[in-house]
């Protein structure tokens, strides 16, 4: 039986990184693998994506390309979000899936979101830096200014894949949990008893904001000074989804004013250079853009991948990577990570 052919192109992921060897001795079992070259990338799929099933990447694909693919079945994009790379019209159009595995990260990402959260509401990250440094204080000294999680009320700035990962992890801790999401109908989120509020609201009442939003060309530079002022004195505000969501440069103001703390894993550019004055500023709990980068997450992408493939193969819907929707592909805004 001849092989359905797949061209990986998932740059600068590996298949090693994305497949147990188990998994990629599967893969190769089931499929013939076209390695894409990293130049004349645009003359490689000329000459062969005419005899693709599969393409395991995010490389520019436009109509006149994706006209010759005939037996093309699925776009494969090994990332965390769709990017504004191809015909996604004509993608629906000829039944081609486009499909993301962006679902892997939202669990690793909403645990150390959470871990975020109390170590800048207890103060754990600074404790034990003081502690390395002999500047230990012990007891109440140490807590003049910590909280619960327990006493919050929650923002959710999005409602996709990473929130519906947080929220049950916040749910021992809080009910109070607002959501802000254009494209979540209402109804949807009150009958998981939240409620549904507006950023004004959210900026303005809400104690703990996290920013899980997808980037898109109509929330670009979404928070700015004007939102950020809002924030009550004490507040935190968890950035875990894009930092082009947020207008970093209000944000650095808002938060060297003293009265707010700050949790980020993702920055305007990466990676971040080593002179940044950024690294200097007060109240800002960093972390590499390493949220999601787990090995198990990687591994878990390989696993659903294979699935989808498998099911797609036998003319079947995939149901395990996130599935690409036409009402909100013509917003997209996402840019191809560049480290793993």
């Amino acid at each position: 039986m001849t092989k359905s052919i797949v061209i990986s192109d998932p740059y600068p992921r590996t298949l090693d990184l994305i497949f147990t060897k188990k998994k990629l001795k599967e893969l190769k079992s089931k499929y013939k693998i076209i390695n894409a070259p990293q130049k004349n990338k645009k003359k490689f799929y000329e000459e062969n994506i005419q005899n693709a099933s599969f393409i395991m990447g995010q490389p520019n694909l436009d109509k006149k390309l994706l006209s010759k693919a005939k037996k093309l079945k699925a776009i494969i994009n090994v990332e965390s979000n769709f990017m504004k790379n191809m015909d996604y019209e004509y993608c629906f159009k000829k039944g081609i899936h486009v499909i993301a595995t962006s679902p892997v990260f939202s669990k690793p990402v909403a645990e150390i979101a959470l871990g975020m959260t109390l170590s800048l509401l207890r103060n754990i990250h600074i404790a034990h830096s003081d502690f390395v440094n002999g500047k230990e204080k012990y007891g109440l000294k140490s807590n003049l200014k910590a909280s619960l999680l327990s006493e919050k009320k929650i923002g959710l700035l999005g409602f996709g894949d990473l929130a519906k990962s947080l929220y049950p992890l916040l749910l021992p801790f809080t009910k109070d949990i607002n959501v802000y999401d254009p494209w979540v109908p209402k109804t949807k989120i009150k009958k998981l008893g939240f409620k549904s509020i507006s950023l004004n609201q959210m900026f303005k009442n809400c104690e703990v904001i996290y920013v899980l939003a997808a980037v898109t060309t109509k929330n670009k530079n979404l928070i700015d000074k004007k939102l950020l002022n809002k924030m009550k004195s004490n507040s935190l505000f968890i950035l875990m989804s894009r930092a082009a969501v947020v207008n970093f440069n209000d944000l650095i103001k808002r938060v060297k004013k003293g009265d707010i703390f700050v949790a980020t894993d993702v920055f305007p550019k990466e990676p971040v250079a080593k002179n940044n004055s950024i690294r200097k500023v007060k109240n800002i709990l960093f972390s590499a853009h390493r949220a999601g980068a787990l090995e198990t997450a990687f591994y878990n992408m390989g696993n659903i991948v294979l699935k989808d493939m498998s099911l797609i193969s036998k003319n079947l819907q995939p149901k395990f990577c996130k599935k690409a929707e036409s009402k909100t592909v013509g917003l997209l805004a996402s840019k191809p990570v560049a480290i793993n």
